[in-house]
């Protein structure tokens, strides 16, 4: 089945997706956007029942290998130390994840220049500058202006998130080393806006904001693009891009709810389906002007993954503190952000301080570092742990590295018969010695905050939430996948605005820049497609 042309095709409806489908509504183009998973309901979230714990490791799982929904694909993540987490739905990763939101650096876009190592990106931080504040409006983010380890900015902020016993605990033991906290940019607002309902501190963010205080896509720029006029399209399964024989994008073959194969014409695709899924999809469009998937002739697609090695580092303590009441995020620290010659690694982490855990992950966390046993002293110990527990997580800067890849498995396939993708990871040195460095100030931190015992992992295997690298940005054909505004070097009406196009990973969480390059690519669009409909 084939229908008529649009003009725009987005395939993805997440952070990136849901960004780029809202800025170009205003050109009145026919835009649909096809997404594989389906429309979230609030009422059906985990934090509307007793249960969400259980539920955060069956259909709210943030690994899609544990999750196995019909909207799911299976990845074979067993050659990597980190596993890949992941959303398939309206909204992708933002309805799971946790809402911290920072910028990236003005020294991320330039590492070779600063550090010799990576590449430099094609654009810079004043270049994002305005789509970060942009974005920021869109989302609702609160936070508290004035944080030295950033540029000075004039950006809408909502008031910070209250710091609770657990910041308040552990802004204490910076002090006490004279080591940088700031209140986090979050995007969960603080008062009511755009519509949504401020956050009533269910605590449970990490499964679905049943509230709609947490800035997930499909509560931010989704209702704004629907009512311009963007057409979604769920349960959508895209198997493949198109091409014609001199090259150009003709649209995408999917898979609708019935199953049944559709083909879909379109004079631009806009890829936005995260560091694996984007990959994973160009690699699968193979064609006689193709062969090694579509925008590959560097051979790069798929290669340079980057994660953010993830080191946990929590405290227990004797006082009682908030437990998982409240958004995670509540402080930052960005005082070993950037490189330092006395260390012995390039590049820095920015140490985000959690809050506690609900009683069911206290008692496995507890059980698993032997704080919990069995039997009669179960109980006695689990109370000297529930609602005394604190810390932080070091978020560690992945250097790109070719080897670092997303392949497409030989076996392995999601329920339509499409080639699932495949991970081979490996830890670098830097990485794990930065990881070292995280657990050895935290602890540090944590000890000066007065906790009384530290629990560490370092690197959580299961924390790989954050996809980048894998269809990179750059000026040269030969060593990036897509030029300095997002359209492939290959394939000239085909452009990517998701995490794959990111140079080098900072030491942030990433949906902030993604977003902002989104609505950055798009007005480049807008710019040189200005005339194309007329």
């Amino acid at each position: 089945m084939s229908e008529e042309p649009v003009d725009v095709l987005i395939i993805g409806a997440g952070a990136s997706g849901a960004a780029m489908a809202w800025s170009l509504a205003d050109t009145r183009m026919h835009i649909v956007c096809l997404e594989q998973g389906g429309l979230m309901n609030p009422l059906a979230y985990p934090s509307t029942g007793r249960n969400w714990e259980t539920r955060s490791l069956e259909d709210f799982a943030i690994s899609p290998n544990q999750r196995k929904m019909p909207a799911d694909y299976p990845i074979n993540d067993s050659e990597s130390p980190i596993k890949v987490a992941n959303f398939n739905g309206v909204g992708g990763g933002t309805i799971l994840y946790a809402g911290h939101y920072p910028r990236f650096h003005p020294s991320d876009f330039k590492v070779k220049s600063l550090d010799g190592v990576a590449e430099d990106w094609p654009l810079d931080y004043a270049s994002l500058a305005p789509y970060y504040a942009e974005n920021d409006r869109m989302t609702g983010v609160a936070g508290l202006a004035g944080d030295p380890a950033y540029p000075r900015n004039n950006a809408h902020k909502l008031p910070p998130l209250p710091l609770g016993k657990s910041g308040e605990t552990l802004a204490k033991g910076f002090n006490k080393l004279d080591w940088h906290w700031w209140p986090s940019d979050t995007a969960i607002i603080t008062e009511d806006y755009d519509g949504r309902a401020k956050c009533i501190n269910l605590g449970a963010c990490g499964v679905g904001c049943a509230q709609g205080a947490k800035g997930s896509a499909d509560v931010t720029y989704w209702p704004h693009a629907l009512r311009a006029g963007v057409e979604l399209r769920t349960r959508c399964r895209v198997r493949e891009i198109t091409v014609d024989d001199e090259g150009m994008a003709t649209g995408a073959i999917y898979y609708d709810a019935n199953g049944d194969e559709v083909e879909l014409k379109a004079h631009v695709v806009v890829v936005a389906c995260n560091g694996v899924g984007t990959p994973r999809l160009l690699l699968n469009s193979k064609s006689k002007q193709f062969p090694d998937g579509l925008a590959n002739s560097s051979g790069l697609v798929g290669k340079n993954l980057m994660f953010h090695p993830y080191a946990w580092i929590q405290g227990v303590f004797d006082d009682e503190l908030d437990g998982y009441a409240g958004p995670n995020k509540a402080i930052r620290s960005q005082q070993f952000y950037e490189t330092d010659a006395a260390r012995d690694f390039v590049r820095g982490y920015t140490l985000e301080i959690t809050r506690g855990m609900g009683p069911v992950r206290t008692a496995q966390t507890g059980m698993r570092h032997g704080r919990i046993p069995w039997g009669a002293d179960h109980h006695r110990d689990f109370r000297r742990m529930y609602n005394r527990v604190t810390g932080m997580v070091a978020v560690c800067e992945d250097l790109p590295e070719e080897h670092n890849q997303v392949t497409i498995d030989p076996d392995l396939k999601d329920g339509d018969g499409i080639p699932a993708p495949k991970i081979n990871y490996t830890l670098s040195d830097n990485s794990r010695k930065m990881l070292d460095h995280g657990v050895a100030r935290a602890t540090e931190i944590l000890e000066a905050a007065g906790a009384n015992d530290i629990l560490s992992e370092a690197p959580i295997g299961w924390g790989g939430w954050h996809l980048m690298g894998t269809a990179r940005m750059g000026l040269d054909p030969k060593k990036s996948v897509v030029n300095e505004w997002g359209r492939s070097h290959d394939v000239k009406n085909l452009f990517i605005v998701d995490g794959s196009i990111f140079v080098t990973s900072a030491g942030v969480n990433p949906t902030s820049t993604i977003q902002a390059l989104a609505l950055y690519v798009a007005d480049q669009m807008k710019i040189r497609l200005a005339n194309l409909f007329d």
